[in-house]
């Protein structure tokens, strides 16, 4: 089947009258791809792979595809999902309908290649399939890859447990991606049996999901998330009532309390103003629209539990996994760093993640006070324990839910995690304010494995230093490594040996100039965490809605 299905794709190329594009039939009908410009890899832009429900149907799970008959001219045409523009981008296409994917191909194909499908990050409010792109990774001649767009925020992530606003959309379409991809990346040369699932930042916490989802089973082979986890407090909304009503408010609806009423409001606002509110900067460590426990309303569900108690229940399939972050993820609030500073000190205890509860306030205070004596001592948050705070904010969001993710595998039998902390920095990473060192910030493992960022003037490696220019080439390999056999250092690796992870975070890769196969990571850090959520960990809850039916008012 896959020796035809590249015949046929060799064949569409020879009968193209221009070398530089590819001809591919779908089912949905033939679209065509062109070469990059840059690299020897073609690549399909813009294939729409299920279709976002619009109007009153926004938020339901995404439909079929559509079809055609003439060739689909596969170019970058900048399309993105409703987003607020975070980023202050100027080519904006945003459009409720914006379910595509992007297939980068290797120009010569000898035989059926492994898949790397990459989720893009942004907190589950922003972002686009071709943030990062895969160029280099593809231009090995070792994989295809894939990146792809699904709906973000309150148009992906509103969770009512209601028929018309079950709750993650975008988690669905995540899964209709690979679903298409599965039915169709023979014809590009991929082998739909050879999948591996990675993604950064938001995306990362999205392949830990995917991992343990039902709904996802059976359609990846490997698992690569890249600085976040199913059990950080961003993953997964605690109580999504609760942020529905607070989000509605922040769109300037008060009536809030009036179930009915609340649903009508957010099937009826404008997809343009439904994702504008800030949720960037929230102090507890969430970005309020997220994945969510789903309610049973009769239809397929992404997760039907929360993760830590699936994790704990071991029934998911224990898939390899190339699992880790990198060491100052903390740097990715460094921007609020003068205007949270004081507010930490008043009161710390607003800067807590929103997965932990207490029996009252004062207990609250009592552990607040607690944890910011473990990272700060006697001293104040300021321009002296600027590191501290770093390191607190890399602990909360990134290090210690993917560690206790680690450890709740483990204990399940899981055997095939490889876990990396990434540190490797040079002289053109920025010096850390009231600091003389550097940090590698969030994503910086990403940055090195995928081609500079969305920004084009960055995607010339030229430009970068020596040092980087070989730190991307080690990372690449090891990452290449595990796509194509499920080990970073495969036995016929020069690279350092380098072991599953088991007991006590140990052993762990240090991946930095040199690679160093170490001990426990974080293990002091990692202990004070699990004390703290041992007791007072918030399990998230589904979402409730009235008893009285509405046809019954």
């Amino acid at each position: 089947m896959h020796r035809s299905a590249i015949f046929l794709c060799l064949l569409y190329s020879v009968l193209c009258a221009d070398p530089q594009s590819r001809l591919i039939q779908l089912d949905q009908g033939p679209v065509r791809g062109y070469k990059d410009v840059n690299e020897d890899i073609f690549v399909f832009n813009g294939i729409p792979y299920a279709t976002a429900p619009t109007g009153r149907d926004r938020f339901k799970a995404p439909l079929l595809p559509p079809t055609w008959s003439e060739p689909l001219d596969a170019v970058e045409k900048d399309i993105k999902c409703p987003q607020a523009n975070y980023m202050n981008i100027t080519s904006e296409n945003y459009q409720e309908d914006c379910l595509i994917a992007n297939i980068y191909v290797p120009e010569k194909i000898d035989t059926t290649l492994p898949v790397v499908v990459y989720v893009h990050g942004g907190a589950y409010v922003l972002g686009w399939g071709n943030m990062f792109k895969p160029r280099k990774l593809v231009k090995s001649n070792k994989i295809i890859a894939v990146t792809f767009n699904y709906r973000l925020g309150a148009h992906g992530f509103l969770c009512l447990g209601t028929e018309d606003v079950p709750g993650n959309a975008g988690m669905k379409d995540q899964v209709a991606l690979l679903r298409w991809v599965n039915k169709n990346i023979a014809k590009f040369g991929g082998n739909p049996d050879e999948v591996t699932i990675a993604g950064y930042s938001a995306g990362s916490s999205a392949v830990d999901l995917l991992m343990i989802s039902k709904m996802a089973q059976g359609l990846f082979k490997r698992v690569i998330p890249e600085s976040g986890a199913n059990t950080a407090a961003f993953s997964i909304q605690s109580d999504p009532i609760k942020n529905a009503k607070e989000y509605a408010k922040m769109l300037n609806f008060e009536n809030v309390e009036d179930f009915y009423a609340l649903e009508d409001f957010f099937k009826a606002v404008p997809i343009e103003e439904l994702n504008l509110p800030n949720v960037m900067d929230r102090t507890d460590s969430t970005f309020l629209m997220s994945p969510c426990v789903e309610r049973d309303v009769g239809e397929e569900r992404f997760l039907d539990d929360n993760p830590v108690q699936i994790l704990k229940s071991g029934s998911y399939k224990k898939l390899p996994m190339l699992y880790g972050f990198a060491e100052m993820e903390g740097l990715f609030r460094m921007p609020l760093f003068e205007l949270w500073k004081d507010r930490m000190n008043v009161k710390f205890s607003d800067f807590l993640p929103s997965d932990l509860q207490f029996r009252d306030a004062n207990e609250k205070e009592q552990v607040s006070k607690e944890i910011k004596h473990f990272y700060f001592g006697n001293k104040m948050v300021g321009e002296e324990t600027v590191l501290a705070y770093i390191d607190y904010f890399t602990d909360i969001i990134f290090a210690y839910p993917t560690l206790r993710s680690v450890k709740l595998h483990l204990k399940n039998g899981h055997n095939q995690i490889y876990l990396y902390e990434y540190s490797f920095v040079d002289n053109d990473t920025p010096i850390i304010p009231h600091t003389n060192i550097r940090g590698a910030n969030h994503c910086a493992q990403t940055v090195a494995v995928l081609d500079g960022y969305w920004n084009e003037t960055l995607m010339n490696e030229k430009s970068i230093s020596s040092e980087f220019k070989k730190m991307k080439l080690i990372t690449r390999e090891l990452w290449l490594n595990f796509m194509t056999t499920g080990n970073p250092v495969p036995a016929d690796s020069k690279l350092p040996a380098w072991r599953p992870v088991q007991s006590d975070w140990s052993p762990h890769m240090s991946i930095n100039n040199t690679l160093e196969l170490r001990g426990p990571l974080l293990k002091k850090r990692m202990m004070f965490w699990e004390e703290i959520y041992d007791k007072y960990y918030r399990f998230p809850i589904k979402p409730t809605r009235p008893f009285i039916q509405k046809s019954e008012l």
